[in-house]
């Protein structure tokens, strides 16, 4: 039997995923201050009536921006992990070269990542979709140790931190030694 698939709906969810993306690109640009309706349907290249029919208000857009951005990073680590495991290796490597292509080619992008996650200190409302990478990963990857492997993701966004107010981004063969002490076991 055929599935029916909703045209309306998947146009829908690919203009909303758009939209988005265009939201990234704008704060990539310009900061969380330059997004607004009107800023990111420009980048989207969408009429500003499309914004706001996803999006009703600037927290909307804000918050599944967050969440998406969340997922994502949280797959991207999964399957990492996963793909680390199935070679029999802690990891290290790997992780290091996740955070060299996050603080390289991908700077800008982690920047805006950060900036919508640091926003939720002042804006309570963005709080669980700001915890929601952490509640994500812990719940996707098997650790024995809780203590330790918060330890571990602090010092992830420690490394992402530094790293991004360095004049030269870290190679993952600097970050290794550091992932590599982070990931031992106590």
């Amino acid at each position: 039997m055929r599935q029916h698939v909703d045209g309306r709906k998947a146009r829908g969810e690919k203009r909303r995923n758009e939209i988005i993306e265009a939201t990234l690109r704008v704060i990539e640009r310009d900061g969380v201050a330059g997004v607004t309706h009107r800023t990111v349907a420009k980048e989207a290249g969408v009429p500003t009536t499309s914004t706001t029919y996803h999006f009703a208000s600037l927290d909307d857009l804000l918050i599944a921006t967050l969440i998406t951005c969340a997922r994502d990073m949280a797959t991207e680590v999964y399957w990492m992990i996963d793909r680390a495991r199935s070679r029999g290796s802690r990891g290290a490597e790997e992780v290091a070269n996740l955070l060299a292509e996050a603080l390289g080619p991908r700077r800008g992008r982690t920047m805006a990542e950060y900036e919508l996650y640091l926003l939720a200190a002042r804006r309570p409302e963005l709080r669980p979709a700001a915890r929601r990478w952490l509640d994500v990963l812990t719940s996707m990857v098997r650790h024995d140790d809780e203590v330790a492997f918060r330890v571990f993701l602090a010092g992830i966004d420690g490394l992402l931190i530094q790293g991004l107010i360095d004049d030269e981004p870290p190679t993952a063969e600097e970050l290794r030694p550091v992932v590599d002490y982070l990931l031992r076991p106590r």
